[in-house]
């Protein structure tokens, strides 16, 4: 596998023609390693030897999630003795798909978050307190662990939840820096304030954030990242976007302006609807191959994610492109009474919303065949004046307002935690499909 981390500094033209020769590499390693692939080529009449530039790439059929669920194993383009560690993602989207990593792949991951890390301003002398699970399948858990060793940074695995251990962990190993779902943040500074805790004395000045977006289209905050800013000024938000299926993640540098593509990694189109790049700045469908790969790479792969993609140089003297937060799943695209709306931009609303606990989003499909959207609301004030508050905020901000109902705060956290998920969930798809 040919690395360069350098490949961010280097020009647009130098870019493209590293990129072209891994594609090649990636599609002659695909046509005669995977039966899906040499399936597709041979259905299709398509010479692979002929796919040399990313003008010819887009010549190839889009493989899905569909492809994946159905035919996993034709995927995979190792013996078995060659595979290191199993994965599954997280089935957001439908049955998860267990992928096979190879000890090169897992070096891949690591030199990955290594360089993820050195992006959002990480060092070798730093502590790096992993507040992520590291089992249950989860391939981003091993992947943190290991590019922070590979950075040489000194590791903590603590794993995800219980404030008191988080807060005795920073106090005992003085950690500066932690991976984390932002929302957890909040818990951690309301823990804090409850124990006489000045979060923003503590050794801890970064986080770099997976899972929720922090920032708009055009670089704001979202109210999350806001709410979190105000309590806990000193600590720097960093985001950064991954998948399994793409086993590479894009950070942010410090200008927080977007992601930014490790290009020596993977290839990233922005597809509509009908599978045609969308114009600059407008969202599309993040679809990506991969490169370098062994066990299971995949070409012109569609994730469902939504994002703008900006290719004008970063201040940070980067010329590689970068990616928007997430706006959405393409699956989970609502419309409710004429809008579309992501889950996200409903999430955005209610973090914002001071006497709301906790939430879940619940979309379905009403009499008329039409979306119809419930929010479930854990909060002491269950007036009928609070829920008219939501109703109106959601207006304000959506122009819609969703059917709004109070549950116990316990009786959501319960719900946010399905007994199998590695993450919280806060939307729940209940339409007919």
């Amino acid at each position: 596998m040919v690395q360069d981390k350098e490949l961010h500094y280097r020009s647009t033209e130098e870019i493209l023609f590293f990129q072209e020769a891994r594609m090649r590499e990636t599609i002659a390693y695909v046509a005669e390693h995977s039966a899906f692939y040499r399936r597709m080529f041979h259905d299709k009449g398509i010479d692979p030897s002929t796919i040399l530039s990313l003008e010819d790439l887009r010549r190839l059929p889009l493989t899905t999630k569909e492809d994946l669920q159905r035919h996993g194993a034709d995927f995979v383009c190792v013996d078995k003795r060659a595979i290191i560690d199993y994965v599954t993602t997280s089935g957001t989207l439908g049955d998860p798909v267990t992928f096979a990593l190879t000890e090169g792949d897992l070096q891949r991951l690591a030199y990955n978050e290594a360089c993820s890390f050195s992006m959002a301003g990480c060092t070798a002398d730093d502590v790096m307190q992993l507040m992520t699970t590291i089992d249950r399948r989860f391939m981003a858990g091993l992947a943190y662990f290991m590019g922070a060793r590979k950075l040489g940074c000194g590791v903590v695995r603590v794993g995800n939840g219980i404030p008191e251990l988080q807060w005795d962990t920073i106090r005992r190993v003085e950690s500066t820096a932690c991976m984390v779902v932002p929302s957890f943040l909040v818990k951690l500074v309301d823990f804090a304030e409850k124990n006489g805790i000045d979060a923003n004395q503590s050794s801890l000045k970064r986080a770099i954030c997976i899972g929720e977006t922090l920032r708009t289209v055009d670089g704001q905050l979202t109210k999350l990242a806001q709410k979190i800013s105000e309590r806990w000024p000193h600590l720097e938000l960093y985001s950064t976007y991954a998948s399994t299926e793409m086993q590479a993640s894009f950070t942010e540098c410090a200008c927080h302006m977007g992601g930014h593509v490790p290009a020596d990694l993977i290839i990233v189109e922005l597809l509509d609807e009908a599978g045609n790049p969308v114009p600059q700045g407008e969202a599309g469908e993040v679809t990506i191959t991969t490169l370098g790969v062994e066990g299971m790479p995949l070409v012109r792969f569609r994730t469902g994610d939504m994002c703008v993609r900006y290719d004008e140089p970063c201040r940070c003297g980067r010329n590689t492109p970068r990616l928007s937060g997430v706006i959405g799943r393409k699956g989970q695209m609502i419309k409710f009474k004429g809008t579309t709306l992501y889950p996200p931009a409903l999430f955005d609303i209610l973090d914002n919303i001071p006497e709301v606990e906790n939430y879940i989003v619940e979309v379905f499909t009403n009499a008329l065949g039409t979306d119809q959207i419930q929010i479930k609301v854990g909060s002491e004030n269950h007036s009928e004046t609070f829920i008219k508050q939501i109703k109106d905020i959601f207006r304000s901000k959506v122009r819609v307002a969703p059917d709004v109902r109070f549950e116990a705060p316990e009786l959501i956290a319960k719900q946010q935690m399905p007994p199998m998920s590695r993450k919280v969930v806060k939307f729940f798809d209940l339409r007919n499909k």
